[in-house]
């Protein structure tokens, strides 16, 4: 059995895949420094088209409009995930849809010049289409080509990209930097940059070997990408675990979207997949950063974008220690440690919140609470949700789980996006115990519910679910016993 290693050709594929994550955390996070700015522009232009003042409802409606649609473009974007990679392939499709992204960023690039707020709002949706296939694309990639026992920890490099995303945008926001009233066209439209940069490095990516072997019968080519990239020569068994899926996967019906919800095989692993992705934009984050400039700020910091960039240099960091943590400690266990420290700091943030204006040091507590709060959310529920989904399925239902999974996230970001406002002005800091709520229904989830995954094969996740699947009537055993009851081998292959 050959021992695989990490070699030059397997990082540069992962890292060039992972351009995708970052266009998503950056083009996440770059609206929200402008957002003066950006209104201005509106207003002026609508006022030299309409030559009326606009009202501030009206300009309030398209601000959210400008920032809301970015979602839904998401929401498409996920959901097409399927049409590209089964027709191109993975590879292909990542280097396919940067041309989505080189037009959107031209319309937001371009908007200011033209006046066009229309431009503005369509570049949005357009940048959202294609980030919504990159959350697709990307840990399907990532899975795909990483050896069984490295998938964890590679799979936790797509948070990495959308947290370093949001973090390059935060900074390019300055006002001393891209965040100007003449600048601000250039911060949207930096994406095409990046798109570029992923265009020119992914011909010389390999094509993901299972995609080869399992869709296009190409054993030869699977067979040298796969030693190429996991560095050994002996990869007999990791070709035969991949035909013997092929040759499943030929003899059941083609895994559409409708399937998935259909056959008791794919029922468990589906509903795991969406629990997770609503596990992590239910869980208060979004929340948690639209508090923090005014914490902050109480608190007695004279510039809270500074403190805001702080948390996510944070946010940084603890998807950097979730990569080691990942394929020691496992998915499951990670998962749960990040929801139930994620729902006592809730608790506090809310006892802190409503104590502030009494007690002054209250303030600072807040700021540790949030700041822990964001290291719990990248420990478990960050980066697991992305990584794990293309785990519990087979090649054949996976880019269809994959849609449908982050689908469930887009929708869940779109509601929390519109709901949030409201509920945080009728609620305040009680709206946190929402979250708490949430936080605890999703551990308790977890804990009964989501199998172990680590160390083992793509082949194997999917035989324990269709296994309990057949014996769901006489087992007295729920899946996530007979999966975590196997142990992990030991080993760093992908053998069994």
């Amino acid at each position: 059995m050959g021992t695989h290693k990490i070699t030059a050709p397997l990082v540069f594929a992962i890292t060039i895949a992972a351009i995708g994550s970052f266009q998503f955390g950056y083009n996440a996070g770059v609206i929200n420094a402008p957002e003066m700015i950006i209104k201005d522009f509106i207003n002026y232009t609508l006022e030299e088209k309409l030559e009326k003042l606009p009202t501030e409802v009206f300009l309030t409606s398209l601000w959210s409009l400008s920032v809301a649609i970015f979602s839904v473009g998401g929401m498409i974007g996920s959901f097409s995930v399927g049409l590209f990679v089964n027709r191109f392939g993975r590879r292909n499709s990542m280097l396919i849809v940067n041309l989505v992204a080189v037009i959107g960023g031209c319309l937001l690039g371009f908007c200011k010049l033209a006046e066009s707020v229309v431009m503005l709002i369509l570049g949005r949706l357009v940048i959202g289409i294609f980030c919504g296939l990159c959350t697709g694309f990307v840990p399907m990639y990532i899975g795909e080509v990483s050896p069984t026992a490295m998938r964890g920890a590679f799979g936790t490099l797509h948070q990495l990209g959308i947290v370093i995303g949001i973090l390059v945008a935060q900074i390019f926001g300055l006002k001393y930097i891209l965040g100007t009233e003449d600048l601000w066209p250039l911060l949207l439209g930096f994406t095409i940059l990046p798109a570029l940069l992923q265009c020119a490095a992914l011909p010389f990516c390999p094509e993901s070997p299972r995609f080869l072997l399992i869709n296009r019968k190409e054993e030869d080519s699977a067979r040298r990408i796969l030693q190429r990239l996991w560095g050994t020569e002996d990869v007999t068994q990791d070709i035969q675990e991949m035909k013997d899926e092929s040759a499943r996967m030929a003899q059941e019906k083609q895994a559409t979207v409708l399937e998935l919800f259909r056959s008791p095989n794919y029922q468990q692993p589906i509903m795991i997949s969406i629990m997770l992705q609503l596990s992590q934009q239910l869980s208060g984050i979004n929340a948690v950063f639209f508090y923090s400039t005014g914490i902050f700020k109480d608190a007695g910091v004279e510039e809270p974008i500074y403190a805001t960039i702080g948390a996510g240099v944070v946010n940084t960091i603890f998807t950097v220690v979730s990569l080691f943590l990942v394929e020691r400690a496992g998915r499951r266990t990670l998962h749960m440690i990040g929801l139930g420290g994620m729902a006592f700091c809730s608790i506090l943030m809310t006892i802190s919140l409503l104590l502030k204006d009494e007690y002054s040091w209250m303030s600072y507590i807040c700021i540790v609470a949030i700041l822990v709060f964001v290291a719990f959310f990248e420990i478990g529920p960050g980066p697991i949700p992305w990584f794990i989904v293309a785990e519990l399925f087979s090649q054949g239902p996976r880019p269809a789980a994959m849609a449908v999974a982050g689908c469930s996230n887009w929708t869940a970001t779109f509601l929390v996006g519109l709901l949030f406002p409201s509920a945080a002005f009728y609620l305040g800091a009680y709206v946190f115990i929402i979250f708490t709520v949430f936080l605890v229904i999703f551990l308790v989830f977890t804990f009964f519910k989501v199998p172990e995954t680590r160390g083992r094969t793509f082949e194997e996740i999917a035989r324990v679910f269709e296994g309990q699947a057949q014996g769901a009537g006489r087992a007295d055993k729920g899946p996530v016993m007979e999966m975590n009851s196997i142990q992990p081998d030991k080993e760093t292959t992908t053998n069994v």
